[in-house]
């Protein structure tokens, strides 16, 4: 009808049946970034924030968030996920998160990796918001994926 596979031919929502698909090994790779003030970003690089260490509890939320995206994202399939590596580093007016899922299975892990710079981003906000309430969360996008029937893709 649409074209959508989470769209069935009555219009409805589906969960897509992933038993037919060859197994096959399946990587994304997911970005985001936080804007913030010099003064925030160097107490989030000092580890003096009020909170805590932000970048570490960041990177712990992220791959955590990662493991529940099938709980989160109403029609993803629960995945056995063989890596989640997230990284939050300084950057040009802020903290970049990048997202790297790995699994071998029926059905790709963008939504993982999207799932886990997301959260991510705002666990670095919540920990810096008593200093800086115009931070923004920014370009939360997939950057690659490969394996699967589609192929590979990346961001041109």
């Amino acid at each position: 009808m649409t074209g959508l596979t989470h769209i069935d031919e009555t219009g409805r929502a589906n969960m897509v049946d992933v038993s037919d698909k060859a197994v096959t090994t399946r990587e994304a790779l997911a970005e985001g970034f936080v804007r913030m003030s010099p003064a925030t970003l160097a107490l989030a690089l000092s580890g003096d924030a009020k909170k805590g260490d932000v970048r570490g509890t960041a990177e712990i939320a992220g791959i955590m968030a990662a493991k529940k995206t099938a709980d989160l994202i109403p029609l993803c399939h629960p995945l056995a996920l063989s890596k989640v590596e997230v990284r939050v580093e300084p950057g040009e007016g802020g903290l970049s998160v990048t997202a790297r899922v790995r699994t071998t299975g029926q059905t790709g892990v963008e939504m993982e990796a999207l799932t886990a710079v997301s959260v991510a981003c705002l666990t670095v906000y919540d920990m810096l918001k008593a200093a800086d309430k115009a931070m923004t969360i920014e370009v939360v996008r997939l950057m690659k994926k490969s394996g699967g029937k589609s192929g590979d893709w990346t961001r041109p």
